[in-house]
């Protein structure tokens, strides 16, 4: 592929002066700059040589070159340059203009107000026949009639739409023209630019920038523009396309094997461990027993008033005013509670979370390699929507708190591994290597140097594992868990604008008293180191 040097001037002179002033007037040796633009274009390098050269003596302005090669070729030319940015965005503008084109050469724009008034013509028609049998058997046909008139004025303007789009053809058909003039003449003007960018940007990094004309971008891009550009215009130009073009042809029998598959696969999973499920249920609605009784067992006064004391003492007095503010409000609208049953069940689930989030993410953050295995699981873990996940964990461990539990240890846990992680990592090295050069042993460093270095980042990672086991609660109430998700979800059911946003109230001073406690309790631990 040769590209067209169009108004750019010629290459240099081997006699050129090795030593000219740039605009910022600073020497450059001009023959060494020519022999990198050469080895940076390939194929017609002394063009780009003379245009860069005029590019870099703007002073500031921007320069007029045009590239006729790529208002010629377009995309293909961006794609045998390496210039992908350059291909995708002109490959879509000008499909759009051929669509334009393609609407008004052969498009049938008038053919669905056509349709739509021979339905009409058709429906009066039968209301005119109606008239007659109405007039046969001696009745009125006044009702028919007017229906048929109606219907044939309807079908008057359907007709008029149909002939006014037909008319608009020219008018679409030049419009499609003159803008891909335009996008020609863009692409003409800023292809230099583009490209210069490219090879500043190939002098920093040779090794990731693309550079010369290479075969295989050229035929990549003329693979990728055939394989997009006739298939889009076709659809978007012709009345009827082909069914294949509109609907994959995917065989219902396909979906149907696989589901009734995975049916049998999870009932087999789920019977023949049914132990282990009751196991892991028994051990969930213990500590779920625990918590409930220490909250809602306990005479409320006494609950609030170590709720206080521990938000006093861990983040300061305005927290423990906004506190008892926060549980005065759960109290006397009668949520206390379910209030409590929420906080329970966010409790056995941020203690689960912790417990086994914070050893796994010290592991990942020391070993890339388990990290590289358990980030697509994580991945899953956080992008999965929640009732996809519900159903299998209904499969297996039933309805109530407990899998409501589980169902939130799998969207809350993520947060607080990723971000110890990313605390271990951040570790510095010096530090870490002074630690060894005292004697300190691997444990001493994990525990008086690593972790407490990365502690910003694991009490954040807290921070958002238990805010994101709060949002839980409303789909825990899905599979019949109880607390504060329940009155949402009745709310929800009987579209109770009040209650819902009374109980909506309720869960969010719950998620920013829990929040603003474990932030309170990091930055007074902080504060005092």
């Amino acid at each position: 592929m040769t590209d067209i040097p169009l108004g750019a001037g010629t290459a240099p002179p081997a006699e050129a002066a090795p030593q000219v002033a740039a605009a910022s007037e600073v020497e450059v040796d001009r023959r060494a700059l020519d022999a990198s633009i050469a080895d940076f274009a390939g194929s017609n390098g002394a063009y780009y040589a003379s245009t860069f050269h005029r590019i870099h003596e703007a002073a500031g302005g921007v320069p007029l070159t045009f590239n006729g090669a790529a208002a010629l070729l377009g995309p293909i030319w961006a794609a045998a340059r390496g210039v992908w940015s350059f291909f995708w965005g002109f490959l879509l503008l000008e499909i759009i203009a051929w669509v334009q084109i393609g609407r008004g050469a052969w498009g049938d724009l008038g053919a669905d107000d056509l349709a739509q008034a021979d339905r009409q013509a058709d429906r009066a028609n039968q209301f005119l026949a109606d008239a007659d049998a109405a007039r046969a058997a001696g009745e009125d046909p006044a009702r028919f009639e007017t229906m048929a008139d109606n219907l044939m004025r309807a079908a008057e303007r359907s007709r008029e739409a149909a002939d006014a789009a037909a008319a608009d053809a020219l008018a679409i058909l030049l419009t499609g023209l003159g803008l891909l003039l335009v996008l020609k003449l863009v692409q003409g003007l800023t292809a230099n630019l583009v490209y210069e960018r490219q090879y500043s940007a190939w002098r920093i990094a040779p090794e990731r920038v693309p550079s010369g004309l290479r075969r295989t971008n050229v035929l990549l891009g003329i693979a990728l523009t055939l394989a997009i550009a006739p298939l889009t215009i076709y659809k978007f130009t012709v009345e009827s396309p082909l069914i294949e073009m509109t609907t994959f042809p995917a065989d219902p029998d396909h979906y149907t094997l696989l589901a009734r598959w995975l049916e049998t696969q999870i009932d087999a999973a789920a019977a023949g461990g049914a132990g282990w499920f009751d196991t892991i249920v028994g051990a969930l609605r213990s500590i779920l027993n625990t918590l409930a009784l220490a909250l809602m067992g306990a005479p409320w006064p006494v609950v609030m008033t170590v709720i206080c004391v521990v938000a006093w003492r861990s983040a300061g007095p305005r927290v423990a005013i906004f506190t008892a503010a926060a549980m005065a409000y759960i109290a006397f609208l009668g949520y206390w509670e379910i209030a409590m049953e929420t906080v329970a069940l966010v409790g056995a689930a941020v203690i689960i979370c912790v417990i086994v989030g914070i050893p796994l993410g010290i592991w990942f953050g020391k070993s890339q390699r388990a990290y590289r295995f358990a980030e697509p699981v994580l991945d899953l873990m956080q992008t999965l929507p929640a009732f996809v996940y519900l159903i299998p964990i209904i499969a297996f461990f039933g309805t109530g708190n407990p899998p409501g539990i589980l169902a939130t240890i799998i969207f809350g846990m993520p947060p607080v591994i990723r971000l110890t992680a990313l605390g271990m990592r951040g570790v510095p090295k010096s530090i870490k290597e002074a630690a060894t050069a005292f004697g300190a042993s691997r444990w001493k460093l994990l525990t008086d140097v690593e972790v407490p270095l990365a502690l910003p980042s694991i009490m954040t990672g807290v921070n958002q594992t238990i805010l994101m086991c709060l949002s839980m609660v409303v789909i825990i109430s899905l599979i019949g868990g109880g607390g504060l998700g329940k009155v949402i979800l009745e709310a929800l059911q009987y579209a109770a604008k009040g209650p819902g946003l009374l109980g909506g109230v309720a869960i969010l001073l719950c998620a920013m008293v829990i929040d603003r406690i474990v932030q309170g309790a990091f930055r007074r631990a902080d504060h005092k180191k």
